[in-house]
């Protein structure tokens, strides 16, 4: 038994008081925070588990051990004899990784055990758990001859690996750490035994302004994360370990303006940080900063149609309409950017609530899944970056309690003690499988197989015409991936009689009548407005002897300020050129550019085409190059309703919704391209203002 002092201490407490003690009472005890009371208590809950015992609480949220007195007796009796310990094998595991970090590449067994004060059989056992977990960074361990270990690795992946084991395992207690440093309560002494406590701070200090200026908000796992990283950087680069240059995105303008700020800023408190610091910094705050939901309207084009269909493939899994939820789509669009750049980056992601949003919601989760491995077939999600996608359908879709409940039938013809084994093996390794019965060969053949959503048998079955999976008796991990892959491919089929209800309908009361009139008048005028605007505004230019597409740009801006369409058009210029600074326009695979800008000083929506008989090269969207032929621009003001949005969303992803639209759009037909407008805006106003 591996047991922590605080732990037992808190068993001890529970067991001698019996429902007298809560968190709070255990916290003022023990002397330690509520939090870490709550993260104790996780792992005395698996502790539990191993003598069928559950910790459960009263109405008054005293604490007991529920559970026969015998296995009770049992734990006091084995607390007792047990040598506990001050650090857990995660501690221990990071201390490890900071050994390896700081004094490699090569290392011998002896002195490793030495420094941790761990067995060579316990240090085999750490480095075999960090061996796999280290390989997501490129980082490997290889044992040589004469040698011992040796470590191969990068600074950039080791600084990546050290963060993320930091939040996968410590997200808590650093959280906790940070605040009461924040509060000055903290003692001052180095957090985790490596992050120093005054960089911690300063690092806030100087990250805080800068955020504040530009309006970013960063989710508290996201901002934890960029703060630990930057107090890595600082603290490896004064150690001597300097990162290797790196390539930065040129779409990361932004996020590198705000980085040299923070250097700035951390200079005056006489910190420095090098130009590779700079580059490592910007592409990690490119991966967590999460853009509002309200200027996604025109932007990634690319983007927003994988999104479309992700929501169309959710949907057609669930059985359950959800395509013409802008808020969801909004949502996503903001989340997935830079979700997608982690992905590109290879940065590992830490989500806190992962399992707990599994457990909720496994349909949801198999759906939102196998959606995305539709979508992008190139790009593999990890479980972390699906449950927060899943938490943008969950707030889009509810389901009703569970409804949607999966039954399994077992044929298992080796006993009924094997056929309980696996049924019960079966539900808890695989917890979305709610029900699950036993049959004999012979009871199946004659039940009613319509019952159950999959079939699982230990043999062969002498049956044609029925899908099963064969599984080992003893449920082996192939198998257990084998079930789950046929879930996830077979999602739609389960949830065909599911019963689903939107949030609103369910949490939020009906607003007074008046106020709904009132609230879709306002909205049929936004959708009047914006639709009227476009089409009234809307026009082809024809430019034969383009000495360059800003020439084009320039007239087409100047022409809309003639048209009363817009002030200052030098001003709307410039935020065209900013825009195409921060990456890429140019439509792939297409002959089309989109340049856009909302801007204070454009009125009126406006959507226009200019068709180039000499093709202007400009970068793509995807980071390639594009020949541009028809340029085309969209210009919004700042502030927009979410039916604006919707509108200027529907034409930027319409574009490129087939093969047809794309041969519209990058044509001069006037005519076309405006009937094609019109199209887009009747299919709206029939399906989703009339519908809504």
């Amino acid at each position: 038994m591996f047991i922590t002092s605080k732990e037992k201490a808190i068993i001890d407490l529970i067991v001698r008081t019996s429902g007298k003690h809560t968190v709070y009472s255990l916290s003022a005890a023990l002397e330690v925070s509520g939090r870490t009371i709550q993260r104790n208590l996780k792992s005395i809950e698996k502790l539990l588990q191993t003598y069928h015992l559950t910790l459960k609480r009263t109405k008054e949220e005293g604490l007991f051990i529920d559970g026969r007195n015998e296995h009770i007796y049992k734990l006091i009796q084995d607390l007792a004899a047990v040598h506990t310990t001050d650090e857990t094998p995660e501690e221990k595991k990071l201390k490890l990784l900071l050994i390896l970090f700081r004094e490699g590449p090569s290392f011998k067994k002896q002195v490793l055990s030495n420094q941790l004060g761990v067995s060579i059989a316990t240090l085999d056992a750490h480095l075999e758990d960090l061996e796999s977990w280290l390989k997501k960074f490129t980082i490997a361990i290889s044992k040589k001859r004469g040698v011992g270990l040796e470590l191969s690795a990068s600074e950039t992946s080791m600084r990546q690996a050290l963060a993320s084991f930091i939040l996968a395992y410590f997200y808590e207690e650093i959280m906790e750490q940070f605040y009461l440093l924040k509060e000055e309560k903290h003692g001052g002494e180095d957090v985790l035994g490596y992050l120093h406590a005054g960089y911690l701070l300063l690092a806030d200090e100087a990250v805080s302004v800068p955020f504040e200026e530009e309006q970013w908000k960063l989710v508290d796992v996201d901002y934890l994360g960029f703060l630990i990283h930057l107090c890595l950087s600082i603290q490896r680069t004064q150690e001597g370990h300097l990162l290797e240059p790196i390539d930065m995105d040129e779409e990361a303008m932004a996020e590198h303006r705000v980085v040299k700020r923070i250097k700035s800023r951390l200079f005056e408190k006489d910190i420095t940080m090098t130009e590779e610091d700079i580059q490592y910094l910007t592409i990690v705050l490119k991966g967590s900063k999460v853009q509002s939901d309200q200027k996604i309207y025109d932007d990634k084009i690319l983007l927003s149609h994988m999104i479309r269909k992700v929501i169309r493939e959710v949907s057609l899994n669930l059985h359950e309409d959800m395509t013409d939820d802008f808020s969801l789509f909004q949502g996503l669009v903001a989340h997935m950017g830079p979700s997608i750049f982690r992905l590109q980056q290879q940065m590992d992601l830490y989500n806190p609530l992962k399992e707990e949003i599994k457990a909720k919601y496994p349909v949801l989760f198999m759906a939102v899944k196998r959606s995305l491995e539709t979508v992008f077939e190139d790009m593999e999600f990890p479980d972390d970056e699906v449950a927060f996608i899943v938490l943008h359908f969950g707030s889009a879709l509810v389901m009703k309690e569970e409804r949607v409940r999966i039954k399994a039938v077992v044929v298992c013809p080796t006993g009924i003690g094997a056929s309980k084994m696996l049924a019960s093996r079966i539900q808890k390794e695989l917890p979305m499988i709610q029900d699950v019965d036993i049959l004999s060969i012979h009871d199946f053949q004659n039940a009613d197989l319509n019952r159950y959503d999959i079939v699982i048998s230990t043999v062969r079955l002498p049956f044609s015409g029925v899908e099963y999976i064969l599984t080992n008796p003893l449920l082996k991990e192939e198998d257990i991936d084998v079930i789950q892959a046929y879930l996830q491919n077979n999602v739609d089929k389960l949830t065909t009689k599911a019963e689903w209800s939107t949030a609103a309908k369910e949490e939020q009361p009906s607003p007074p009548v008046k106020t709904k009139v009132k609230s879709l008048l306002q909205e049929i005028r936004d959708v009047h407005r914006s639709m009227d605007s476009i089409l009234h505004h809307f026009r082809v230019f024809r430019k034969k002897e383009a000495e360059s597409h800003w020439d084009v740009l320039r007239e087409m801006v100047i022409q809309a300020d003639r048209d009363g369409i817009l002030d200052y058009p030098d001003r709307v210029i410039n935020r065209l050129r900013e825009r195409e600074q921060m990456g890429g326009l140019g439509i792939p695979a297409t002959s089309m550019g989109l340049f856009h800008c909302r801007d204070a000083n454009v009125k009126e929506l406006t959507f226009q085409v200019a068709h180039m008989d000499k093709p202007a090269v400009v970068k793509g969207m995807d980071g390639g190059r594009v020949a541009m032929k028809s340029l085309l621009l969209m210009l919004a003001p700042e502030d927009l309703s979410n039916r604006e949005q919707e509108i200027l969303s529907m034409i930027s992803t319409g574009l490129i919704e087939d093969q047809t639209s794309m041969m519209i759009f990058s044509s001069s037909n006037h005519a076309l391209i405006m009937e094609k407008l019109e199209e887009l805006f009747l299919d709206y106003l029939q399906t989703k203002l009339i519908k809504e």
